[in-house]
C-alpha cells in the first residue's frame, strides 16, 4: 500500500461522483482482489467469499440491469431520480465489485460442524464485510472513490444469467468506483467514548 493503513483507513469514504477514468492499469485493480481473497480471514478458513470485476462495457451492463429492474418496480415519478443517481454515482464509474457469497460451501461447514451450524450463515457474512472492507480500503490506496450498494436480492437472478455465474451464489453488495470528480462531504462521528469501552 502507498499509504499506512491507519492513513487508508482515515481515507476511506463513500464517493458519489466519479467519472470513467483510472489512475492505474487494470491489472493493479486484480491483484488487489486476489490479494484480498486471499488472505482476508473466515471462520474455519472456509473461504466463502466469491469477487466478479466488471470493467468497461460489463460494468455498464449491471447498471443497466440495475435501472431495468427498478423501473419495473419503482412508481415513475420516482424513477427519474433514481435513475440520475445511477446514472451519475455508480454507472459512470470505471467499474464495479461484485461480492457473493457461496452458499453450497457455506451449506458444507454447517453438515460437518452441526455444533456449530446455526453460526455460519452468520460468519459467512462477516468475511464478506470484511472482504469489502478491505477492497474498499485497497481502491482508495489505489486513488479511486468507491461506495457500498446493496440492489441484491433484486438482480440476483437476472445478474447471475448474464455473467453465468453458480445458482449457489449469494449477492451480498455492489461497489462501483472510478475516479473522484468531488471531494466526499464532511463526516460526523458520534462520541467516541460512547462507543469504546475501556477497562483495566
Amino acid at each position: 500500500m502507498k499509504k499506512s493503513f491507519e492513513d487508508a483507513l482515515i481515507g476511506r469514504r463513500s464517493y458519489y461522483n466519479i467519472s470513467n477514468e483510472s489512475p492505474v492499469v487494470d491489472y493493479e485493480i486484480v491483484h488487489v482482489l486476489y490479494q484480498v481473497v486471499k488472505h482476508v480471514p473466515s471462520a474455519f478458513n472456509s473461504q466463502t467469499t466469491r469477487l466478479v470485476l466488471l470493467l468497461g462495457e460489463e460494468h455498464v451492463k449491471l447498471w443497466n440491469i440495475v435501472k431495468h429492474t427498478l423501473k419495473e418496480i419503482v412508481p415513475e415519478d420516482v424513477f427519474v431520480k433514481t435513475k440520475e443517481k445511477i446514472d451519475k454515482s455508480f454507472a459512470s464509474g470505471y467499474g464495479t465489485v461484485l461480492f457473493w457469497e457461496d452458499t453450497e460451501v457455506v451449506n458444507k461447514f454447517m453438515a460437518s460442524y452441526p455444533l456449530y451450524a446455526e453460526n455460519f450463515k452468520t460468519w459467512s457474512q462477516q468475511t464478506s464485510g470484511m472482504h469489502q472492507f478491505a477492497v474498499w480500503t485497497m481502491l482508495e490506496d489505489l486513488g479511486f472513490g468507491a461506495s457500498l450498494q446493496h440492489y441484491n436480492p433484486l438482480i440476483d437472478d437476472e445478474v447471475k444469467r448474464m455473467w453465468h455465474l453458480p445458482k449457489e451464489w449469494s449477492l451480498v453488495a455492489q461497489m462501483p468506483f472510478g475516479l473522484p470528480t468531488s471531494s466526499p462531504d464532511e463526516k460526523k462521528f458520534n462520541p467516541l467514548e460512547d462507543r469504546v469501552k475501556v477497562f483495566k
